[in-house]
């Protein structure tokens, strides 16, 4: 692993302290301790799910970046696409659905709509990328 993704990994890894907080203030909605309403509790459990899991993926990604023949803009692409796209996702569907008492998406979507956009890019550089080494 170049010092490149053994830092970026490192930084994803500190990342995860924030999605336990995520899952903290998750049992506070489940418990109704926070009032929402149907619509935000499920883009708050959408927010913290895609975090999650595009966290593990972004760490999953780095493994391989570095086995491709990847260079320049391609290899950061490849490298920071899946990263990218857990920040914007998650904050896309947490933006979009503060308010109170809001029951559709506000201004913000387009977050998500940029986060989905890194992920597609990202993973086609990276599998591409592997594809052709």
């Amino acid at each position: 692993m170049t010092d490149a993704s053994r830092v970026i990994a490192g930084v994803i890894l500190l990342t995860v302290v924030t999605i336990e907080f995520g899952g903290y203030f998750m049992t506070k909605i489940v418990r109704g301790q926070v009032p929402m309403t149907g619509f935000q509790k499920s883009f708050a459990r959408a927010g913290h799910a895609h975090a999650g899991v595009l966290v593990i993926f972004s760490l999953v990604g780095l493994l391989y970046v570095d086995q491709t023949g990847l260079t320049g803009f391609w290899l950061w692409v490849g490298r920071l696409g899946i990263p990218v796209a857990a920040i914007l996702m998650s904050g896309g569907f947490f933006a979009s659905s503060a308010g109170k008492d809001r029951t559709a998406p506000n201004q913000f979507l387009w977050i998500l709509w940029a986060g989905a956009t890194s992920l597609a890019i990202g993973v086609l550089t990276l599998g591409i990328g592997l594809i052709v080494a």
